[in-house]
C-alpha cells in the first residue's frame, strides 16, 4: 500500500506493508505512476519539510550514496534537462514532493514502479534525514504492461 505520485495504479499485494493510501478495497487510481511513498517515509518527509521547508528528491544513480533516493531542500539539487521527472509525492502537506532521475538511470529503471521508504540506519551521503539515524531507500516492482504503456505515453511531458 502507497500513497501514490498523482494517481497511482497496482496491486496492494505488490506493494511494501505500512505504505500509504491505496488498500485492498480502495478503487485503482485512475492513472497509473512511476513513484510512491510509505506511510513512515511521508511522516519524515514532513517532519524535514518542518526543519528546512520544502524538498525534493533526486533518486541516485551510484557512487558514493549507492542507488539511494537523496532528499534535498527544494531547488538545492539542481534539475535539468539530463534528469526526468518521476512524479510528486503525496505526503500530506499543500504541496507535492518532486521526485527526479537522471534520463540515463531512468532508461535502465523505467519498467519500474519505486516506492520510497525509510530504514533505521546511517547512509552515505549528503541526504536530509542521514543526522536523524535513518536513511531513504528505494523498493521496486516491475511495471505492469498496462501501467508501462501508459506512462510511456507521458514520459515526454516528464
Amino acid at each position: 500500500m502507497t500513497t501514490p505520485a498523482t494517481g497511482s495504479a497496482g496491486t496492494t499485494s505488490d506493494l511494501p506493508d505500512g505504505a500509504l493510501g491505496v488498500t485492498e478495497d480502495s478503487p485503482l487510481p485512475p492513472e497509473p505512476v512511476r513513484v510512491s511513498v510509505t506511510e513512515a517515509a511521508a511522516e519524515l518527509v514532513r517532519r524535514l519539510t518542518e526543519t528546512h521547508g520544502p524538498v525534493m528528491f533526486h533518486q541516485s544513480g551510484g557512487c558514493c550514496d549507492g542507488s539511494a533516493p537523496m532528499c534535498y531542500p527544494d531547488g538545492d539539487f539542481l534539475t535539468g534537462d539530463a534528469d526526468v521527472h518521476l512524479g510528486d509525492l503525496d505526503v500530506g502537506l499543500e504541496r507535492g514532493v518532486p521526485v527526479w532521475m537522471s534520463k540515463a538511470q531512468f532508461e535502465y529503471w523505467k519498467h519500474t514502479h519505486l516506492t520510497i521508504d525509510v530504514v533505521k540506519g546511517r547512509g552515505a551521503g549528503f541526504s536530509l534525514e542521514a543526522p536523524e539515524g535513518v536513511r531513504f531507500l528505494i523498493r521496486s516492482r516491475v511495471l505492469t504492461d498496462e501501467e508501462f504503456v501508459a506512462l510511456e505515453s507521458k514520459i515526454g511531458s516528464a
